[in-house]
């Protein structure tokens, strides 16, 4: 009986992966407004009662589309409590936890920069998505201001910068509306991007503001 279980827990969760992922292609496609939910069910090869069974409803699907393209997976872990996170609060030198953080936001942004295009689309004409995030503070600056603290006590932060300031700095140069104009409207490598917001970051929040270093960031 294990076994059975285990079985359809894993078809589940393929059908909640295939849901999610047509979701996203056809949301980014054609526009959150313009989607059909019969439309999501037929490319990911399901029934659309099905939809509604695993997600209630559109809105409760595109929350899910974004909470998974932000995290990678659906796995039920906060973001600062994955191992990105921890590798950059726990490095030992600001320089290794700013390479850390910039390595870890591309493989994000890779990821969430078209959809989050479309959602700031999508509010404007769709009240119900605002709902999805009632009265929250924005949960991407609450991660890097928790970054930007634990950055600024580490060795070779710039002892002027607040915390704060440090936050607010990260904030802007590695957000997804710059990261969409660069690599996709001036058709930057992400690559490229990656170092040059570790230069510019580097430029404000280090002491010793030295060439990229990539020795300190994982391959991707």
């Amino acid at each position: 009986m294990g076994a059975g279980k285990g079985k359809q827990g894993s078809k589940a969760q393929e059908t909640r992966r295939r849901i999610i992922e047509a979701a996203g292609a056809l949301f980014v496609e054609r526009g959150y407004g313009a989607t059909k939910l019969q439309e999501i069910a037929d490319r990911a090869g399901v029934a659309v009662q099905t939809i509604y069974f695993v997600f209630r409803n559109k809105p409760s699907l595109l929350k899910e589309l974004i909470d998974v393209a932000i995290a990678g997976d659906d796995e039920p872990v906060s973001t600062m409590d994955r191992p990105w996170f921890m590798e950059v609060t726990t490095a030992p030198t600001a320089e290794s936890a700013l390479a850390a953080l910039v390595a870890s936001t591309r493989r994000t942004l890779e990821r969430v920069a078209a959809i989050n295009e479309m959602v700031r689309a999508a509010t404007a004409t769709n009240p119900e998505i605002r709902e999805l995030w009632p009265d929250q503070a924005d949960p991407r600056y609450t991660v890097i201001a928790t970054a930007a603290k634990s950055l600024t006590k580490k060795p070779g932060a710039r002892p002027a910068i607040p915390a704060e300031e440090a936050a607010d700095i990260i904030y802007a140069i590695l957000s997804p509306e710059l990261f969409v104009v660069l690599t996709r409207d001036r058709a930057w490598p992400p690559a490229k991007w990656e170092q040059w917001a570790y230069d510019a970051l580097s430029s404000q929040l280090l002491v010793d503001n030295g060439p990229w270093p990539t020795r300190l960031l994982r391959a991707t």
